[in-house]
């Protein structure tokens, strides 16, 4: 009775072990294609933007993660599109922040009484 007991146990630390390693696996499969998106995102955007608006986008990024992000993207798609002319400049990059922040609602709140 007890060599059955112990079986049992056995074969769900198995079961367990071979489902964490198939975790495992399925995890570092999706970081590897983070990384590869991710990279090719890069490689893009160095064809896309200058050196200084490369440099500036970084800057963008640390603060504003989400909106730099976002902005990438949009990049991209332009540059896909045809719609704009590449490589785009610092000066261009900054012309483009500033419309963007122009767009963008500020929200007030008023105390009446």
């Amino acid at each position: 009775m007890i060599n059955k007991s112990e079986d049992d146990l056995e074969a769900l630390r198995k079961k367990r072990l071979l489902e964490l390693q198939q975790q495992m696996t399925k995890e570092q499969q999706q970081i590897n294609v983070q990384q590869q998106v991710e990279s090719q995102k890069q490689a893009l955007l160095r064809r896309i933007l200058t050196t200084d608006a490369r440099q500036r986008l970084t800057n963008l990024k640390m603060v504003k993660k989400a909106f730099a992000e976002q902005l990438e993207m949009q990049l991209i798609q332009l540059a896909q599109q045809g719609k704009m002319a590449l490589p785009i400049s610092d000066k261009q990059l900054k012309e483009i922040l500033i419309r963007l922040q122009s767009r963008r609602r500020d929200i007030k709140i008023r105390r009446v009484g």
